[in-house]
């Protein structure tokens, strides 16, 4: 779920350690989003042997012959990029978090625990596919500890009980909800500019926050929006909606009222998400993370507006590939 706006297909890596001895008995962790994903080796005492960044992926992908294309080059570079650090034969296992992988033992995670086995030279069975909000929960918490919110694209909370039962609120895509991530964000801002320009077109010209938003469209024509919106592939153009609350952000900087108030308001509704859970679940401290909290403290303060005092919140951003790695090493 990451708004960082560089989303190459390139393997980038940095490596603290390429001796002989970091090739043995490693564990390999993702944690993959629709605009990129992060991935690590630890060993199993928990050093990291190396980490990078490589293009985004999403269990949506297996829905169209072009998406599943994508997803192989996009695994082919992850491979190339893990050969460089563990040679064939000496993963131990590995523990993947994916976007969009709702049932990770149906049969997208079937499909998917293939794909990687096939590239990786590891067996199914050495493969472990979740939710990324799942692995982020456990890089945080041990079960039955805590809610995390997560906004990145989306937005959702989540928990995982002692009995290892993943409770969620929330993380229902753009059309039913995602109210406080970074797709909505977008839609709500590009939404007010173009009510307030049937009103009075050429308003936008007075907005800090229509600007940036047109900036990074390319135009301020209505066709350059529509093409944005509604052209290309459903899973790509979603991470690229997505992207554009960085344009919102930058607004909110410039001191824009509208975007400091929608990003404001983007933190109230992020603040819903875990108290679902609290009246269902009971009261337990609750951690925020995702990109979407990076991008203005207004977020930040429209949340802890709405949570009550009494419920501890912490902005943590989880190295969930790392975590997920560790755990991979571990791995019997």
């Amino acid at each position: 779920m990451s708004l960082t706006p560089d989303a190459t297909a390139t393997a980038t890596a940095h490596a603290p350690d390429r001796t002989g001895s970091a090739r043995t008995g490693l564990g390999l962790g993702l944690d993959a989003g629709g605009t990129q994903t992060r991935w690590a080796l630890s060993r199993p005492d928990g050093t990291l042997v190396a980490r990078g960044e490589i293009g985004g992926f999403s269990a949506l992908l297996l829905d169209s012959s072009a998406g599943r294309v994508a997803l192989a080059q996009t695994l082919q570079s992850l491979a190339a990029a893990v050969i460089a650090h563990a040679a064939p034969g000496t993963l131990r296992g590995l523990q993947a978090g994916i976007t969009g992988l709702g049932e990770p033992d149906g049969p997208a995670g079937r499909q998917l625990r293939a794909l990687l086995a096939q590239q990786l030279g590891l067996a199914p069975a050495q493969i472990h596919c979740d939710s990324d909000i799942a692995q982020a929960w456990h890089a945080l918490y041990r079960p039955g500890e805590g809610y995390l919110i997560y906004a990145g694209t989306g937005a959702i909370a989540a928990f995982i009980d002692t009995d290892g039962t993943l409770h969620r609120a929330g993380g229902r895509g753009p059309l039913l909800g995602d109210e406080g991530g970074g797709q909505w964000i977008a839609r709500e801002a590009l939404a007010l500019v173009w009510r307030r320009e049937d009103e009075a077109p050429g308003a936008w010209t007075d907005s800090a926050l229509a600007r940036h938003l047109f900036d990074e469209l390319g135009g301020p024509d209505w066709p350059t929006t529509r093409a944005f919106m509604y052209g290309g592939d459903n899973a790509a153009r979603r991470g690229s909606i997505g992207r554009l609350a960085l344009a919102v952000a930058r607004a909110a900087a410039a001191d824009d009222p509208d975007a400091l108030a929608l990003l404001h308001r983007a933190g109230r509704e992020l603040a819903r998400l875990p108290l679902a859970l609290v009246r269902r679940l009971g009261l337990r401290p609750v951690t925020a993370a995702g990109r979407v909290l990076q991008l203005h403290p207004a977020i930040e303060a429209g949340l802890r507006t709405v949570l009550p005092h009494g419920l501890s919140l912490t902005v943590q951003q989880p190295d969930t590939a790392l975590a997920a790695a560790r755990r991979a090493a571990l791995a019997p």
